[in-house]
């Protein structure tokens, strides 16, 4: 089967719309932090677009004004900013970020589904190291959903290339958080069967992204995933229902 790259970056930036900003006055620290957006993600979508010749969709408006990667109706879809505002203000912040972002990806992936591609889905993130006084233990994290074998399997063999381009990195599935939560991701996959949509949440350590490797680490991640892509093992993988372990 033929395979569609799309990137997406839902985090991209912490940039508040001139509207609001009044609502973000004293927020200037937490918007500087991972609160307000993912630092570094912006930057490996962009070099996974250029790499693969693949589209991007991404976001500079602080996830504290609207989560695009939340559901509407998840609890953290607004922040302590933002979700106070009156309804009628929520549907304009809809109306005006969240709709027009997530309408755009799901155009893509359903005119590549209609022209008989798989859609491979990669949503660049990142994460912070420390949460709650716990270190996080994972310099990559890939976030999937197990029960879909294309994402096991592409999980699987993009954790042995990353091992491969940087043996010195700590590479794991389903951490820090696990793939089949709320999400962008999750949403597709309730709409298009496994062997049309296979989508994975890449997540790098904020260490390490803004740190003197940050260009190499990029490099290994886009050449990881290039050697997957052209694989007989990614190629040929099969499409039946596989059991897997949800992390490690």
């Amino acid at each position: 089967m033929r395979d569609w790259i799309l990137v997406t970056c839902e985090h991209g930036g912490n940039r508040v719309p001139e509207r609001y900003g009044a609502m973000f006055r004293g927020w200037k620290r937490r918007l500087s932090t991972h609160r307000g957006f993912d630092p570094g993600a912006l930057r490996m979508a962009r070099q996974l677009s250029r790499s693969f010749k693949a589209p991007l969709v991404a976001s500079t408006v602080t996830r504290l004004l609207v989560d695009l990667n939340r559901s509407v109706g998840h609890r953290n879809l607004y922040s302590m900013a933002s979700r106070h505002v009156s309804p009628e203000e929520r549907d304009r912040i809809l109306r005006d970020h969240y709709l027009p972002y997530r309408t755009r990806v799901g155009d893509l992936v359903a005119k590549a589904v209609g022209r008989g591609y798989r859609v491979v889905h990669i949503s660049s993130h990142s994460f912070t190291p420390r949460l709650g006084g716990v270190v996080r233990s994972a310099d990559i994290g890939l976030l999937y959903n197990p029960a879909r074998p294309g994402e096991f399997k592409l999980g699987e063999l993009w954790k042995g290339s990353l091992r491969r381009s940087a043996p010195g990195l700590r590479i794991r599935r389903n951490y820090p958080y696990l793939g089949k939560q709320d999400g962008l991701t999750s949403h597709l996959r309730r709409r298009y069967p496994p062997a049309a949509y296979v989508g994975v949440e890449l997540e790098l350590n904020q260490a390490l992204v803004n740190g003197t490797k940050s260009r190499w680490l990029r490099g290994a991640v886009v050449e990881s995933l290039r050697r997957v892509i052209a694989s007989e093992q990614w190629q040929g993988a099969a499409l039946h229902h596989v059991r897997a372990p949800t992390r490690g």
